[in-house]
């Protein structure tokens, strides 16, 4: 008995003994699911569930033509796995595929991988193949070839309106203008995935996995017209070429509506290469650069003294013989001594004198007020990044020089955006108006989701105030104004000239900034263009560099424009625009006659090679149509003998004050006009020696349409 009992109590020491561990592991179950589970859960989804990012489409840019300036392009990189791939064969399959695709030898690749590290479980072989090439991989389907793609920024005409589009970094983020303005809205919200990771850390889609769908980027449409932006770009970098200036700065607006047409900024980068170029070819210095804008400053006085009854109309003014006054104990010049002027010639031919008379007559809260409404001091808000604000001294920070000489553009600093705002206000009847360039935001299917309506900001001055202030800068932008180089044919222009002495290292340096400001036609604005040469080298007025810089973009954007008409339409306006007098280009040098002929558009045809005009046909001073050629015939020697250090005076009758201005420019003479129009007398007379630099006076007197008539018929 007691050897059984024995033996059973063996049997349930044993069977409790094999209870024992699927207990334990029961209990290790319990607790790993009820304890500890949701740690071991969180560790699992570390270790096998990832996510990956779906990258959202950043918006396009498109112009106000719907041209397509900024959008994505797809690169397809390829890489492999050398431990991955697996057998020979496979790899030089993939090998001769890249070979095939572009035109490498596949021991090429072969290298590539044979120079990486021993380790290496990525080496790229291509950067960028194309869509062909990805696909021809893709059906190889072999572990460890990696293909990937990746989007990248892609501007469609290079460096067109690089300053407003801007560019963007390698993480598609906004740099730069409008990329970086709207950088929020153009990138959109990436989406997301949830895939799954093996043992090998290699990454798989799985079905029925969470997904979050990216939300594309808003695409922006803007006021650029890229045909005015070529033509202001292309201009620019003429005039800085031919003018030898360190830069250039251009802006085309809509006066009426604030729309910015274009902005060029000269030298330039590509945004497709940003790197390419220097940082400070990057700045938009049409809305970040502060400048003393000089004589184009004086719509501030101008509109001031009318506005409040200090100057009129008729009233004439006394400058000094010698051109130089002093005001305060500081010496003010003219650009010439200027003599007794009206209230329009102060503004057409420029005087800081008689400005400087006119504004000490307004009180300093006055004025100030004037150039605040203006728009000067303060941001226009324009819809770009990095736009400074301008300085503007408020009166009691003023001394007894701040007055006279910030109605001449000094002791103020203004952005071009500004300054161009300001006039444009001015064009506009006296609304000043917001500059913006995005007009439209749009989703990926074309709804819109904000635009853009222009936006009155004040009235800077009554309506009739402008009106009578008109005529007096279109007076600028004649044969007897400072503007005479921005004339266009057929095209009515009003505008202003500045020349501004930059201040450099606590002094005033002998460097310019020269300007011109401009809108047409006058009748009814349409496009109001700014340009702005820094330190040219050719001439420091603002008239002769800007001005033909203007002339030569007003020439073209008005030619595109439907709604721009010059005055040619009519018999009597078309006799006035293609009949033209011959000048007297004898004994000129041949680069001076040449040169004088190209900037008036006179065609011409020439025999010999010397290097004098000898003989011309027709002779000066007759009547011919512009599409007639002047010929001429050149010698190797001068016919005449002329002392060094003097000039012969050319017959200057029957020339326009503009082709008489330049044809004197060139021989190294001044020129003083009195009226306007074609040129019926002038001293000294034609053919006698005078000393170079010295001026002729010319008269004009303007024909009638009856006249010019009469003179077609005959």
């Amino acid at each position: 008995m007691s050897d059984r009992s024995s033996i059973m109590g063996r049997m349930f020491v044993l069977f409790g003994l094999l209870l024992l561990l699927p207990a334990a592991i029961f209990v290790q179950v319990l607790r790993v699911n009820l304890v500890e589970g949701e740690g071991f859960r969180e560790l699992w989804s570390s270790q096998a569930i990832d996510y990956i990012s779906i990258p959202a489409q950043r918006g396009h840019i498109y112009d106000s033509r719907g041209s397509l300036l900024a959008t994505n392009t797809v690169i397809y990189r390829v890489a492999i796995d050398p431990h991955a791939v697996g057998n020979t064969s496979n790899l030089q399959d993939i090998l001769n595929i890249l070979g095939r695709h572009t035109g490498r030898s596949p021991q090429f690749y072969r290298n590539r991988i044979q120079q990486a590290p021993a380790r290496s479980k990525y080496v790229v072989l291509e950067r960028s193949v194309p869509v062909q090439t990805y696909e021809d991989l893709n059906e190889l389907n072999i572990r460890g070839l990696i293909l990937e793609e990746e989007y990248r920024r892609s501007y469609s005409f290079g460096s067109l309106a690089a300053h407003i589009i801007g560019y963007v970094n390698h993480n598609m983020d906004g740099m730069a203008g409008l990329e970086s303005r709207y950088n929020a809205i153009l990138r959109g919200t990436d989406g997301q995935q949830q895939v799954r990771k093996d043992r090998l850390n290699q990454i798989f889609a799985y079905v029925g996995a969470p997904r979050r769908l990216p939300v594309q980027g808003h695409s922006l449409h803007i006021t650029i017209d890229s045909q005015i932006q070529a033509i202001v770009e292309e201009e620019l970098e003429a005039g800085v070429v031919r003018h030898m200036a360190m830069q250039g700065t251009a802006i085309a607006m809509n006066p009426k509506t604030g729309a910015v047409k274009a902005i060029a900024n000269y030298p330039t980068f590509d945004p497709n290469t940003p790197a390419a170029s220097d940082q400070e070819n990057r700045r938009n210095f049409a809305v970040s650069d502060m400048i003393e804008p000089g004589s184009t400053f004086k719509l501030v006085p101008a509109i001031a003294a009318v506005e409040q009854r200090m100057v009129h109309s008729d009233e004439i003014f006394e400058t000094p013989r010698s051109g130089q006054k002093f005001i305060h104990g500081q010496l003010m010049r003219d650009h010439d001594p200027l003599g007794t002027l009206t209230f329009n010639e102060v503004i057409a031919k420029s005087s800081n004198i008689a400005t400087a008379e006119i504004a000490m007559r307004l009180k300093p809260e006055i004025f100030y007020q004037y150039a605040r409404n203006m728009g000067f001091g303060t941001q226009t808000q324009i819809d770009l990044p990095n736009e400074e604000t301008g300085h503007l001294q408020r009166p009691f920070e003023w001394s007894l020089v701040t007055l006279p000489w910030m109605s001449i553009g000094y002791e103020v600093h203004v952005t071009p955006i500004q300054l161009i705002q300001a006039y444009a206000a001015f064009a506009n009847g006296g609304m000043l108006m917001k500059p913006y360039v995005v007009e439209k935001v749009t989703d990926e299917i074309g709804n819109i989701i904000h635009e853009q309506k222009p936006a009155a900001i004040r009235r800077i001055a009554k309506n009739e105030t402008i009106e009578k202030l008109i005529p007096v800068f279109e007076q600028a932008v004649s044969d007897s104004g400072t503007g005479r180089w921005a004339m266009v044919d057929g095209l009515r222009i009003a505008g202003k000239t500045g020349t501004a002495q930059k201040y450099i290292d606590g002094r005033y340096q002998p460097r310019y900034r020269a300007s011109f400001v401009g809108f047409f036609p006058v009748e009814d604005p349409e496009i109001i263009i700014l340009v702005l040469l820094d330190e040219p080298r050719t001439s420091i007025f603002g008239g002769f560099t800007s001005g033909s810089v203007f002339r030569e973009m007003a020439s073209r954007i008005s030619g595109l424009a439907n709604n721009i008409q010059r005055y040619d339409e009519s018999s009597d306006s078309h006799i006035l625009i293609n009949q033209i007098v011959t000048p007297d280009l004898r004994a000129l040098p041949r680069n001076r006659a040449i040169s004088f002929l190209r900037t008036s558009g006179i065609p011409f045809t020439s025999e010999g090679s010397g290097n004098y005009v000898t003989s011309q046909y027709p002779l000066p001073g007759t009547e011919i149509s512009r599409n007639t050629p002047l010929e001429l015939w050149f010698s190797s020697d001068s016919q005449d003998d002329v002392p060094d250090g003097f000039v012969r005076v050319p017959d200057l009758k029957d020339l326009n004050m503009r082709q008489a201005s330049y044809l004197l420019l060139n021989l190294g003479l001044e020129i003083e006009t009195i009226g306007s129009g074609s040129i019926y007398t002038q001293f000294p007379q034609a053919g006698e020696l005078l000393r170079t630099g010295r001026p002729v006076t010319v008269r004009g007197k303007s024909r009638s349409i009856s006249q010019l008539a009469s003179i077609a018929h005959n």
